[in-house]
């Protein structure tokens, strides 16, 4: 995906309340269909993203009005570093105000065999900085970096991320590539 296109995208997913009524919403507020990285259940969102950018913290600390731009990666070569970044909007909320969000972070090698195997890890617990339907970051950041060694070919990201008051399991998935 071009800079350009990954620039719409992230303003397509990012948008501060872009999560209502069971689907993205573009920044015009037409729906944007779920794609395997990107989905809604009901009114919870989630997105996972994989960037290469060492400043991802940076660009995702801002104010509000500000929408982040990152890069995403696909191709990784050895050395590099990459980020997966888990996002998630409109959970549902305790009568404290307060979220309860776990995952299980699956990452699966080239050849079948897993690098990472957690359940139940905890993305999010507490109260909430801002509206529900305002787009968050879990906890977890997945930080990889293909060493000497590691296969190569495709790496496969698989979130589940779940809304445990509201009883909503989502999957997402993404992949990238080792060079």
């Amino acid at each position: 995906m071009n800079r350009r296109l990954l620039t719409v995208f992230i303003a397509m997913s990012l948008s501060w309340s872009s999560v209502h009524a069971g689907y993205w919403k573009d920044s015009n507020g037409n729906p944007s269909p779920d794609t395997e990285s990107r989905r809604s259940v009901g009114e919870f969102g989630g997105l996972l993203l994989i960037t290469s950018d060492p400043d991802w913290e940076k660009k995702w600390n801002t104010s509000p009005e500000t929408i982040p731009v990152f890069n995403e990666a696909k191709i990784v070569t050895q050395g590099k570093r990459i980020f997966t970044l888990i996002f998630f909007a409109n959970p549902e909320l305790d009568a404290n105000h307060e979220a309860n969000i776990t995952c299980d972070l699956k990452i699966i090698r080239p050849d079948g065999t897993e690098s990472i195997n957690q359940r139940d890890t905890v993305c999010f617990q507490g109260r909430l900085k801002g509206k529900p339907n305002n787009l968050y970051l879990a906890a977890p950041v997945i930080d990889f970096i293909g060493e000497p060694g590691d296969p190569t070919g495709i790496w496969t990201v698989d979130i589940t991320l779940k809304d445990n008051l509201h009883k909503v399991v989502m999957p997402l998935k993404t992949a990238f590539t080792l060079k």
